[in-house]
């Protein structure tokens, strides 16, 4: 596309916003249920969700009607006070995480303000005497100083060198674990599926691993499920698939369905490490963001949406697989995270093909397309999924096929293959 090409908004976007991330896509003006519509009026089916943001879907009125009623009473105070909505959100994410009366909850803006806040946990708990912090190579936490110090992603460190120092990057195998861990460690922080690495899934065994052996060295087992929480995998954290306790984990994105939130929650004494004044957020906690996710878990809760997760998360594998496409090699992650295996470099070229057909999904890397929907689809977006993704699939295929024709017929003009 030239300047030339570039509609108005193309245009603004350019000039006004920080070149921090790419071309913006389209204008989406507005969205329903586990569609949206640009400012041309055109539909497409999200299978992308904000990125496991909007786990009710666009506009659900659950969602809009917590943010008008409390805004209508109280949106702010400072974390000098406490408010209902508040305690209820942590009761709640206590409750469904298991911690027990002894968990707490800290709530900041985002998953990178959690992480942040679990990084300080660390170091609060590791003093001078445990100076390492294990993470895991090509993990993602975050953009921020602290949190792209735990990032296992060396070109997104590269341009902001030097790093905060003492986090280490470790293979993610059972053997680097045991080699690594030791009693100078004072956390390891683990996605239980590394979602940005492309729906990557850890060693069977694990998570299992890695708690007992943080508990023989002292270390706390700190685990990011900003992507991975709030019901997405089947479970409402990733970490119970395991049946194992953490000492804390990080939760944003879909606790809040679109709206800013994210927490910090301790298990055990993890949660006294945290003394008045050694940490905060002006943002972190009010009354209305802290309403909004509370009315969204809850419909997460009564309406069955976990086990939705599962059997729809069964069934768009299923979808994928009866496509047969050549590019296709499989699908991978749990519940409704699932990354879409490509047998080519193409990811780019499917994602971007699917958007023509009116389809979002996410090249998080070039051999791997990542889905993650509204934890509300059905059988007919499921339907319509599989038809879109397939006819975008087509139209990549011909291409892939187009260009290995011509390789061939240049090294081999006569046709003929060995």
């Amino acid at each position: 596309m030239t300047d030339s090409d570039k509609a108005a908004w193309q245009e603004d976007a350019g000039r006004d916003l920080l070149r921090n991330a790419g071309d913006r896509l389209a204008l989406i003006v507005r969205g329903e249920g586990a569609h949206v519509w640009d400012d041309e009026g055109r539909r497409y089916l999200d299978f992308l969700a904000g990125v496991a943001v909007t786990s009710l879907g666009h506009a659900h009125p659950v969602f809009v009607d917590a943010v008008s009623k409390q805004a209508a009473n109280l949106a702010h105070v400072s974390n000098y006070f406490a408010t209902p909505p508040q305690l209820a959100l942590a009761a709640r994410l206590k409750r469904l995480a298991g911690t027990g009366p002894s968990g707490r909850v800290y709530f900041g803006n985002s998953g990178a303000e959690a992480n942040e806040a679990a990084f300080k946990l660390a170091r609060l708990h590791g003093g001078s005497k445990r100076p390492r912090i294990l993470s895991l190579r090509n993990a993602f936490h975050g953009r921020t100083m602290g949190t792209l110090a735990l990032t296992g992603k060396p070109a997104m460190q590269e341009p902001f060198l030097p790093m905060v120092a003492g986090v280490e990057h470790i293979d993610s195998t059972l053997e680097a674990l045991e080699a690594e861990m030791d009693d100078r460690v004072a956390a390891l922080f683990v996605e239980p599926i590394k979602g940005e690495a492309g729906v990557v899934e850890l060693p069977d065994g694990y998570l299992k691993a890695a708690r007992e052996l943080t508990e023989k060295h002292g270390a706390l087992l700190i685990l990011d499920e900003i992507q991975t929480g709030a019901g997405r995998t089947g479970a409402w954290f990733a970490f119970q698939h395991d049946g194992i306790t953490p000492d804390a984990i990080t939760v944003a994105k879909g606790i809040g369905g679109g709206f800013p939130i994210g927490a910090l929650i301790t298990f055990g004494a993890a949660g006294d490490l945290f003394f008045p004044g050694s940490h905060g957020s002006t943002f972190g906690g009010n009354a209305l963001a802290t309403a909004v996710s509370d009315a969204v878990l809850a419909e997460i809760e009564s309406a069955g949406l976990v086990d939705n997760a599962v059997q729809r998360g069964v069934e768009l594998r299923q979808a994928v697989d009866a496509i047969g496409s050549p590019l296709v090699s499989g699908c991978h992650g749990q519940g409704l995270l699932i990354g879409i295996r490509l047998t080519h470099a193409v990811a780019g070229a499917v994602a971007a093909a699917a958007q023509q057909h009116g389809l979002i999904v996410n090249p998080v890397n070039d051999e791997t397309i990542r889905i993650a929907p509204p934890l509300t689809i059905g059988d007919e977006e499921i339907r319509e999924f599989a038809e879109l993704f397939a006819a975008a699939l087509a139209t990549v295929e011909s291409a892939v096929l187009l260009d290995a024709d011509t390789a061939v017929a240049a090294t081999d003009p006569e046709g003929v293959t060995a």
